[in-house]
Order: C-alpha cells, then sequence, then structure tokens
C-alpha cells in the first residue's frame, strides 16, 4: 500500500504510495527504498515507490508550553476522481499540491487549556488531536475550500481509541499516514 518515513528529529515525515499519483510520476530512488531486495511479490502490485506527500511538525527547541504545529504538502487526485473510477482512469494528471496546516486552538480561561471544538467526536485531551485546514496562500486566492473547513481531524476517545475524520480532496491512504505520523517520537519539539 504506502509507507510513511520519518527523519531522525521526528519532524520530518514523508508519505509513499505503491501506485503513482498521475501519469508520468517518476518513483522515488532513495538508498531507503532499496534497503530489502526488489523482488516483486505480486505482479499486481506496483514495486515503485511515489512520494506523495510530506508532514513537518514545527521545532520546539525553547520547550515552551503550547500546542503542534504542523503543515502538510500532498499531491491529492482531482475532486471528481473518486476511489472507484481511480481504478479505471487510465491518465491522471497532477493537480499542484495542496497544502494544509494543523487548526490554532483557543486558550479557555476557564478551563485553562488549549481547546478545539472537535463536535463531540473527541473526548480525551490528548497532545495528539488536530485538526487540519487548507493553508491560505498567495499562490491560490480562488480556493474554492474556506480556510475554516476542516479536511481531517485526528483525536483521542478513550485510552488506546482514536477517531479519524477525513474529506475530500484527501485520500484515505493520506490522511491514515498523516494521522500516524502523530506517534511519532518528536525529539526536537516535546
Amino acid at each position: 500500500m504506502g509507507k510513511l518515513r520519518s527523519d531522525f528529529w521526528g519532524t520530518n515525515f514523508k508519505i509513499y504510495d505503491s501506485k503513482p499519483p498521475y501519469d508520468g510520476a517518476k518513483a522515488s530512488s532513495s538508498r531507503s527504498s532499496r534497503r530489502f531486495g526488489s523482488r516483486r511479490i505480486s505482479p499486481q502490485v506496483s514495486s515503485g515507490n511515489y512520494e506523495v506527500g510530506q508532514v513537518s511538525y514545527k521545532y520546539n527547541l525553547l520547550k515552551s508550553r503550547g500546542p503542534r504545529r504542523m503543515n502538510c504538502t500532498l499531491e491529492c487526485p482531482s475532486a471528481q476522481e473518486t476511489w472507484e473510477n481511480s481504478l479505471k482512469t487510465k491518465f491522471r494528471r497532477p493537480l499542484g499540491p495542496t497544502t494544509l496546516r494543523n487548526k490554532a486552538p483557543r486558550w479557555h480561561e476557564q478551563l485553562q487549556c488549549w481547546c478545539l471544538n472537535f463536535h463531540g467526536r473527541v473526548t480525551v485531551a490528548s497532545v495528539k488531536n488536530f485538526q487540519l485546514v487548507t493553508a491560505a496562500g498567495p499562490s491560490d486566492p480562488t480556493s474554492n475550500v474556506d480556510e475554516e473547513t476542516v479536511l481531517l481531524q485526528f483525536g483521542k476517545v478513550d485510552d488506546d481509541i482514536f477517531t479519524m475524520d477525513y474529506r475530500q480532496p484527501l485520500s484515505a491512504f493520506q490522511a491514515f499516514a498523516i494521522s500516524l505520523s502523530s506517534f511519532g517520537n518528536k525529539l526536537a519539539c516535546e
């Protein structure tokens, strides 16, 4: 299916997919993808590693209190392309990267903590809880997604139980990989 790789500090993650995100995409040629034998397991499964996204967490070298900050850059399929027809599609074109950032929480004076509105889907406070929204940039002033529309939310429900909600343009694989990155040890962030 795919891979999630981290750097030594645990602040930068790369998401690799076994399927190319668009026609003409070049497989990654990093040493880590050649660590094991390149023998194909199945003729139907591609043996390539195509980089489809990056997740980065901001350094916190001063150990200041506050929520983690994260940014994601992803190659997302077009809004018209669904899971079913993407299996049948012969031609897919690169649409350009989609940039996401975590939604900034607000300080709650009564509770004395940082809070986000998960609309009842998250019930336990955790450093791993986050919501991702599109990062409005000068290069895309006519974005059709509102800056405060949550595209991915991930949070703790109980001990060792988490919930993940996502919407287009993210795929289930991309949403799951981003959520898994929150479990990595982040030496420079904590």
